[in-house]
């Protein structure tokens, strides 16, 4: 593939040749790692492009497909149709998907405040086609409104099969289309936005932490998505925002986990900087590519077959990525964990499984205390987790509360 960096500037023809050449000269200094696919930079409330590369170029989401699940379900909960404590149910069919998942058993409930949270900061499969049942009555249908709603923001060379983004012929996108859909979410959802910066969280047996190396370790950042298969590479969605300014950058193709942060953080950082100006936006953008319609796989590089070393999300390359880039830093506290429960026995309960639920005894009946009983339950949520049961230190006020509706 030709690489070229576009570095959209203000600046007469020759200081732009300038710029450009000196982009060009500290991309090649980079390390191998950094090296990515097509990227992009966005301003957030301009939807000023601030620089390009191969932002036409198809390519498979992996699991930044979730960002467009996510989507749908933030509009559903808008029109009413779900509240963050609407229960959302492990199916046969969805705790089936591959890991990375939660691993629930079929008929475990959880509030989709919590399944949003297992989407964003564990990436679960499982939880995946379980909130497009829970959202879409149907993963078919589901998939039906991703497409749909992609068309309507304007994600005009994207094509969706499955809510999770596993691989399959047909999935695609571009490094365009997700700016087009983080800067979406961002903008229309702004009382959600705090789902995309979860450090980790914990189910009250386990933690899990954020995948997204750039939280707690880039100045700033406040999300959103990272995604892996050996098709794309390693992808990510990122977001941060300093001094009221507020960027969007994506990165397709990384080779390693922490060769995408650190490029991530690199285009973080020179949009921060870039000048405040410039007429070419996201909706602007002409399309560019002779052969930008061929969905673009690099198995062969990031997955060679003699490859001994384990790949993918979670390996532990943060501390590499910190190493190499100045512009990232070791996080300086704990991982912030907020609670997400779930309750393994609540299919039962509400005849999900077709068991049937046993009649009480009567009000009246001698030793009788149904009605105490039924207030103490009645007190409480089904998916409550107490915070010294959760892990959490209840001593301190709880980080990243869970958006009001």
């Amino acid at each position: 593939m030709n690489r070229q960096i576009r570095l959209l500037s203000p600046f007469p023809t020759r200081r732009a040749a300038a710029t450009t050449l000196m982009a060009g000269l500290l991309a090649a200094s980079l390390p191998l790692t950094a090296r990515a696919g097509p990227t992009i930079a966005v301003d957030l409330a301009s939807g000023r492009v601030i620089e390009h590369e191969q932002a036409f170029q198809r390519w498979y989401p992996a699991s930044l497909t979730k960002l467009m699940t996510t989507y749908v379900t933030f509009r559903a909960l808008k029109a009413g149709r779900l509240t963050l404590d609407s229960p959302v149910t492990m199916t046969e069919q969805a705790a089936k998907e591959p890991a990375s998942k939660m691993y629930f058993k079929p008929g475990t409930q959880f509030p989709l405040d919590s399944a949003l949270k297992y989407l964003m900061v564990k990436s679960a499969n499982d939880i995946a086609v379980a909130v497009a049942q829970a959202v879409g009555g149907s993963v078919e249908t589901f998939v039906a409104m991703m497409n749909s709603e992609a068309a309507r923001i304007g994600m005009t060379s994207s094509h969706f099969i499955n809510p999770n983004g596993l691989p399959g012929e047909g999935q695609y996108t571009t490094a365009h289309d997700m700016a087009v859909l983080a800067v979406a979410l961002r903008r229309e959802f702004p009382e959600y936005a705090s789902y995309f910066s979860l450090e980790g969280f914990t189910t009250g047996k386990q933690s899990y932490t954020n995948f997204n190396a750039l939280i707690g370790r880039f100045q700033g950042a406040d999300g959103m998505k990272t995604g892996y298969i050996c098709a794309s590479g390693f992808n990510q969605v990122s977001s941060a925002t300093r001094n009221g300014k507020t960027v969007v950058t994506v990165v397709f193709g990384a080779p390693s986990l922490s060769g995408r942060a650190e490029e991530s953080a690199r285009l973080l950082q020179q949009a921060f900087a870039a000048p405040a100006s410039g007429s070419v936006t996201l909706s602007s953008l002409a399309p560019y590519g002779a052969d930008r319609d061929h969905v673009a796989d690099v198995s062969a590089t990031v997955c060679p077959p003699k490859q001994s070393a384990a790949k993918g999300e979670g390996t532990g390359e943060e501390g590499k990525a910190v190493a190499r880039s100045p512009y990232l830093q070791p996080m300086d506290h704990p991982p912030r964990l907020v609670s997400a429960p779930y309750s393994p026995g609540m299919a039962d309960v509400l005849g999900v499984k077709r068991i049937p639920v046993p009649t009480p005894r009567p009000l009246d009946g001698p030793g009788s205390n149904v009605a105490a009983d039924a207030e103490a339950t009645a007190s409480e949520s089904a998916f409550a987790a107490p915070a010294a049961a959760a892990g959490l230190d209840i001593s301190a006020p709880q980080p990243l509360p869970r958006p009001a509706l």
